[in-house]
């Protein structure tokens, strides 16, 4: 049955039945998790920009909050492929042919996407966060004791958001094979986009120029490579509008 076809009660179980599959995957994946959760979390205690800091744990459950949250950032991440399979599979039945294997191609690029945020959120801008707030301490005279708890919730709040920010690309050209923005429209609000990601960048980073502009021209070149990226799609759903119009005006004079 076409989607098209199906009652609010239909779509409603289809629905349930993806999120189900998601559900019963993600709790796999969070098993799976409880295994990694520990050598990577000794991986984290190790590295570079913590080598410096002696962990602490100033409640009895520290450990084992900071072990339920690795197992449930590594199982969402492990989840993610198939939650954004099955919003695909949700969607699809109301998309062309074409416009189903397009789409299908996108979830091992947001993954990716998503992965390469980790990556440089980590590997560039939370050492030098680290670096900037030891510096401070040190200026200050402060000496810090830092808590297990604090550090992995912080290390989260600085690399977790960043995998999401670099999907802009990827949702930029979904919505514009849907039809919802064009490139014009994207160009339009340029400035206001950027007060928006300037924002962003403050409120996931310490108050200085440096580490700001370490998150912001990133951002900005997203943006832009958004855009180029919905010139692309938008030239291309055109381009299947005519010829589907085409074939249509072919099947009627037939």
């Amino acid at each position: 049955m076409s989607q098209q076809n199906m009652t609010i009660y239909e779509h409603l179980e289809e629905l349930r039945k993806r999120l189900m599959i998601v559900v019963v995957f993600f709790f796999i994946a969070l098993a799976g998790g409880l295994f990694l959760a520990k050598p990577l979390i000794h991986y984290l205690q190790h590295a570079d920009e913590a080598a410096a800091l002696t962990m602490n744990a100033f409640r009895v459950t520290d450990p084992l909050k900071v072990y339920f949250q690795m197992a449930f950032v590594i199982g969402l991440i492990l989840t993610s492929p198939v939650i954004l399979y099955q919003l695909w599979a949700f969607i699809s039945p109301g998309l062309h042919e074409k416009e189903r294997r397009v789409t299908l191609s996108y979830i091992p690029v947001s993954v990716l996407l998503f992965l390469s945020g980790l990556a440089f959120s980590y590997f560039i801008l939370f050492p030098y966060i680290i670096h900037f707030m030891m510096k401070l301490s040190g200026d200050l005279n402060i000496e810090q004791v830092i808590g297990i708890n604090e550090y992995f919730q912080f290390l989260f709040q600085t690399t977790i958001p960043f995998g999401f920010l670099f999907q802009l690309p990827v949702i930029t050209l979904f919505i514009t094979r849907l039809g919802i923005v064009t490139p014009v429209f994207l160009g339009e609000i340029r400035r206001y986009a950027y007060f928006v990601l300037l924002v962003v960048a403050a409120l996931i980073t310490p108050p200085d120029i440096i580490s700001h502009m370490m998150v912001s021209v990133p951002l900005f070149i997203l943006y832009e490579v958004s855009i180029f990226i919905s010139k692309i799609g938008y030239k291309k759903a055109q381009q299947a509008e005519a010829h589907a119009a085409l074939e249509q005006e072919k099947s009627v004079q037939q």
